[in-house]
């Protein structure tokens, strides 16, 4: 009977777990991606325009199953790749925008004397930075499409700028804010 050299026995054992672990770190990895591309990611936020809600710099989870199975709520902060009417004034098509759903198809939308309206009906909004100081004629969001605003009402590039986002460009909606920690929490 032959024994196995201690050095040719030592090579294979770190071979094995040479093998195992990059097998572990590639499975990783590809759930990390799987996770990232079909059910979550995160986002920073970097401007004011959700402010005071969001402040700049706060990180959040983006969730990307719900609008899979239901519709965008009024309400909802939802991240989206900007429409064609803000790439041609430059944005890139893989920069994301985070703005508040405020009204959905069917729906007119107003604002006058520092008021929105959804349907001629006041909306509340305790979330706000301050009154709009701007109007706009009622609009009525077609099919397929969204009037989003930031809180930030009078500091943000929205749909009373560039008009309706289509549902189509939707990327997720923020649910949880984990940066800083100070304001750890749903959003």
């Amino acid at each position: 009977m032959k024994l196995e050299e201690p050095e040719t026995s030592e090579k294979a054992s770190i071979w094995h777990n040479i093998k195992e672990n990059t097998l572990t770190m590639g499975i990783a990895i590809a759930i990390a991606l799987v996770i990232r591309i079909f059910i979550a990611e995160p986002r920073y936020i970097p401007s004011e325009s959700m402010y005071p809600t969001l402040f700049i710099g706060d990180r959040l989870v983006i969730e990307k199953v719900s609008y899979n199975f239901n519709s965008v709520q009024r309400g909802d902060i939802i991240v989206f790749q900007p429409p064609q009417q803000l790439q041609v004034q430059g944005y890139e098509p893989n920069q994301a925008f985070i703005k508040r759903a405020i009204a959905t198809a069917g729906e007119t939308v107003k604002v006058e004397d520092g008021i929105v309206y959804v349907n001629d009906r006041p909306l509340t909004e305790n979330y706000i930075a301050q009154l709009p100081n701007y109007n706009l004629i009622p609009v009525t969001v077609p099919q397929g499409k969204l009037f989003v605003m930031g809180d930030n009402r009078n500091n943000s590039n929205d749909s009373h700028i560039w008009g309706f986002l289509p549902e189509d460009n939707i990327i997720g909606r923020a649910v949880f804010r984990f940066w800083p920690l100070n304001r750890i929490g749903n959003v």
